[in-house]
Formats: structure tokens, C-alpha cells, sequence
């Protein structure tokens, strides 16, 4: 589709790279917390970290209008005699993200201690400048949780992305400018209020391609680049999960060959196929009608996400295990208690309650700013029944529609095309569930000047801090800057 409103960003000399030099520190630092029920400020308080506020152009074509506000924590380095410089953390999501900082202290305390650690909530998330449209919790999970294996599905996903957009049509005036570019010059306007030239960066999940992002514009103010389980570099935006269905049933299959080898204990089959077969005698009993699990009903449109995994170790597959035996025990008739888990979930589901924290719309906001999507409905529901035959069980909720496809705004601008000789890092695993490794692989080839660190065998999303081998060869570049000769893997 036609991208409308194209905004050319020139003359902006303090966002140019090279442009102008960094200013000196130029923020009022304080307390974080701003009560006891303030976790994240709290945590930044122990951690001995400072916060402060920075206004930042609503639009940069015009940098003399609107302005809003950026949170920022920052902690700085204690061990100054081996100082490294500043190293932004984002945790992902798009969400808030100072908490960025302990995230990064407490995976290597040693090494943080050798930065100025700096989190950000990105603008319209935490306590940044916010944007909430009012999506109750139980509509906005709908969307993102509940595929649309059949046509009524279809149609009630189609009637819920609908009410979401419109939600946020009196927002028009905020919509355009909740893009990655925008947070990425917000990032650049934080480096020079800090008074620095370069950035280091660590980036994990959405935050690869911010990073990403980042380097494209301002590839002059970039130092080392730790990109931990990367978007593909031309997808993020309205239909980022398209490609993630088989990459999800490969981490499934992962999971029951994990289940077969502790039958014993949970008596799923004692084959990586048997589990499956359970798997798939579940799906076919929610095809039948709705599955009876405690005080609530499980469908076939709720399955596909009650059954994604994003981590690979034994805990979680220990507890996911735990829950599809309730879900077997259900579709035998029999009377069950959800796990814990299983039960705080469902009651999510329920939940008409809208929580700012959650910052639902800035999320959906974010992705519908990135990348343009079809505006017709049909577009979705035949892209799911094309791709039935290899796509079974996550196919109809990896391709369907949401509040995209009516959103009351266009992208102000063309999405950013990523291809750059900048020093990166990628840290992949080769089954990860939610970053299909092919998409990863493309964002290796886009950053020319990168290496990439494959976890062989993993299926799992975030990978610093789950091998030693991954963590020594990330801790050796982001102290002396050497990345690998080649592309290890682990």
C-alpha cells in the first residue's frame, strides 16, 4: 500500500551524525521510586542508579513544535579505572525499559560495573509521555493470543482488531510519531545530553531492530553493538509473526522429545511423536467445542497460544508439561486444576480491567507506525488457508489480522531500510520460537560488518546468560571491541 505523508528528516544538526559535537551532561539526575509500589524505582534506587526527564521533539520534522517526554535511568560505572563508556540496555518488547539497567547488572554484575549503564522507556511507554487508548486486557490479548482457525473465528478477531483501532482514533495527533525511527532519534538525543560521541548498546528481542534501526541513522555515534536474538531486518512492523508457525512447531517438537525422554513423569507418550499425537488429540477435541479446564473453557482459536514456548530449559519444560497434561486430562473428561501459571493466564483472558502499565497501545501504536499492512480483511483469512497444510496448528495465529488493518493513521514515513559495514554483534539461537533463525541470518547479511553467534540446538528467545561459551565471547567484544574472526557457533 501507499505509504501517505512521507516526512524528509533534514537540517536537524544535533541528530545529524558527525554534525555537532555532544554536550556536556545537560540532566537534572534524582531518585527514581516515586513510592513503595514503585518496583521498577525501587529496583533502580538499590541498584544505585539516577533517573531523569527529557523533552524531545513529537515530530522532527518540526523540532520547534509539540514536545514529550523520555524517562531515563542511568547508573554509572564503579569500576573507573577499566571504564568501557556508556552502554544503553533495551529489554525488547516494545515496553518500558529502564529497568534495562539492573536486567544488565544482574546478568554480569563485573562487567556492568565497567559502564555507564542507561535504560530509556521508549516514548509513549512507562513512564515516559504516554499513550493509552483504553484496550481492556481481555480485547488486546484476544487479539495477540487467539488465532482464527475458523471463518466465525475469523470474523471475531476481525470485529476485535476493529474496536481496538478505533480506540485509538482520537490519538491521531500521536499516532504517526510512535515509530522505531522516532525512538531511535530519541536515543540519539539521550547520547547527546549525555555528553558522549558513541553508544555502546545491548538490544534484545524488538531491541536488535532498534538498535538496528539506530545504526542505519546514526551509524557515526555507534561504538559496540550487542544484538541478542534479532529481528529480521525488514519485517517488524503490523505482520512480524508471519513467519514464526513453523519455527513454533519445531520448538514444540523440541519440547515433546524433552516430555518422551520424563514419561515416566508426565505420560505424554514415550516418543517425541506420541506427545505429539496428545498434542494433536487436544487440538482436535477444541475443534469439537470448547474444552472444560477448571472454571474456564479452552478453544481452538485460544490453543495455538496456550501452547507457544519461548524457553528451553528444564524448568520450562517441566512446567509447560505440567500444563498440557491438564489440558489431556480435560479432553478425557475428567475434572482438572489449571497450574498456577495456567490459571493467572486464564484470568488474564477475562480480565476487562485496561492497565496503563501493560502500555497495549503504544505496542500496537509502535508496529501499525513501522509498516504500512492490507487494509482488506480477506488478505488475512486467505493467507491462513493457504498456508493450513504446513501451518496447522500456529499458522491461523502467526497470519491473523490485527488492529493494523483499520488503524486511523498511515506511517509519516517510508520504513527503514537496513544495510550498513557498522561493528555488531548478533547473538542467535537456531531454533528460536518467536525470531525465526532465517529472519536472523538476514539481519547478519544486512550489518555487513557484524558476526553472529549461533547457540546450536536452542529453542529458545534471548540468548546472553543461558551458555557460558555465548557469554565469553559477548563479554570479550563489548570489553576490548574485537569481535570474532568468524561466526561462531556454541
Amino acid at each position: 500500500m501507499r505509504i501517505i505523508g512521507t516526512a524528509v528528516i533534514a537540517g536537524l544538526s544535533v541528530l545529524l551524525p558527525g554534525a555537532a559535537p555532544a554536550q556536556a551532561d545537560q540532566l537534572d539526575w534524582h531518585s527514581c521510586s516515586t513510592g513503595p509500589e514503585d518496583e521498577v524505582g525501587t529496583s533502580l534506587d538499590a541498584a544505585g542508579a539516577q533517573c531523569a526527564e527529557l523533552q524531545v521533539p513529537l515530530n522532527y520534522s518540526d523540532p520547534n513544535g509539540r514536545k514529550i517526554t523520555l524517562a531515563i535511568a542511568r547508573r554509572s560505572a564503579t569500576d573507573t579505572a577499566h571504564k568501557q563508556g556508556t552502554l544503553v540496555v533495551n529489554v525488547g518488547g516494545p515496553e518500558a525499559s529502564r529497568q534495562g539497567v539492573t536486567w544488565f547488572l544482574d546478568k554480569n554484575p563485573s562487567l556492568a560495573a565497567k559502564y555507564d549503564l542507561v535504560g530509556i522507556d521508549p516514548r509513549f511507554f512507562g513512564r515516559s509521555t504516554t499513550l493509552e487508548c483504553g484496550y481492556p486486557t481481555n480485547l488486546y490479548l484476544q487479539s495477540v493470543q487467539y488465532g482464527s482457525p475458523t471463518r466465525a473465528d475469523f470474523r471475531r478477531s476481525s470485529a476485535v482488531a476493529r474496536d481496538l483501532a478505533g480506540r485509538c482514533a482520537p490519538y491521531k495527533d500521536l499516532l504517526p510519531y510512535t515509530s522505531t525511527r522516532n525512538i531511535a532519534r530519541d536515543l540519539d538525543v539521550v547520547r547527546d545530553q549525555l555528553g558522549v560521541r558513541r553508544l555502546s548498546y545491548f538490544g534484545v528481542s524488538y531491541g536488535t531492530y532498534l538498535g538496528a534501526v539506530y545504526m542505519q541513522l546514526f551509524p557515526e555515534h555507534t561504538d559496540h553493538f550487542v544484538l541478542d536474538s534479532a529481528h529480521a531486518p525488514d519485517n517488524y512492523g503490523p505482520n512480524w509473526t508471519r513467519e514464526t508457525a513453523q519455527a513454533d512447531a519445531a520448538a514444540l517438537a523440541d519440547w515433546a522429545g524433552w516430555a518422551a525422554q520424563r514419561n515416566a513423569d508426565y505420560q505424554l507418550g514415550a516418543t517425541r511423536a506420541a506427545v505429539l499425537a496428545t498434542v494433536d488429540r487436544i487440538a482436535a477435541a477444541t475443534r469439537r467445542g470448547p474444552v472444560q479446564v477448571g472454571t474456564h473453557q479452552v478453544t481452538a482459536a485460544m490453543l495455538p497460544g496456550l501452547l507457544l514456548t519461548v524457553d528451553d530449559t528444564d524448568a520450562s519444560y517441566a512446567e509447560f508439561s505440567a500444563q498440557v497434561r491438564v489440558l489431556r486430562d480435560a479432553v478425557a473428561g475428567l475434572v482438572v486444576t489449571p497450574t498456577a501459571s495456567q490459571e493467572q493466564r486464564f484470568q488474564l483472558y477475562d480480565l476487562t480491567d485496561v492497565i496503563p502499565e501493560f502500555s497495549f497501545s503504544a505496542n500496537t501504536a509502535n508496529q501499525c507506525a513501522d509498516r504500512t499492512t492490507s487494509r482488506d480483511p480477506e488478505t488475512y483469512y486467505r493467507d491462513i488457508q493457504a498456508h493450513r497444510a504446513t501451518e496447522p496448528l500456529y499458522g491461523p495465529l502467526a497470519r491473523d489480522i490485527n488492529p493494523c488493518a483499520f488503524w486511523p493513521t498511515s506511517p509519516a514515513e517510508q520504513p527503514t531500510t537496513i544495510a550498513n559495514s557498522r561493528p555488531a554483534l548478533i547473538l542467535s539461537a537456531s531454533g528460536d520460537p518467536a525470531l525465526p533463525y532465517a529472519g536472523q541470518l538476514a539481519m547478519h547479511r544486512a550489518l555487513r560488518g557484524s558476526r553472529m553467534i549461533t547457540l546450536q540446538n536452542s529453542y529458545r528467545h534471548g540468548v546472553y546468560g543461558a551458555s557460558p561459551c555465548v557469554d565469553t565471547l559477548t563479554n570479550h567484544y563489548l570489553t576490548t571491541g574485537q569481535l570474532p574472526t568468524q561466526d561462531p557457533t556454541c
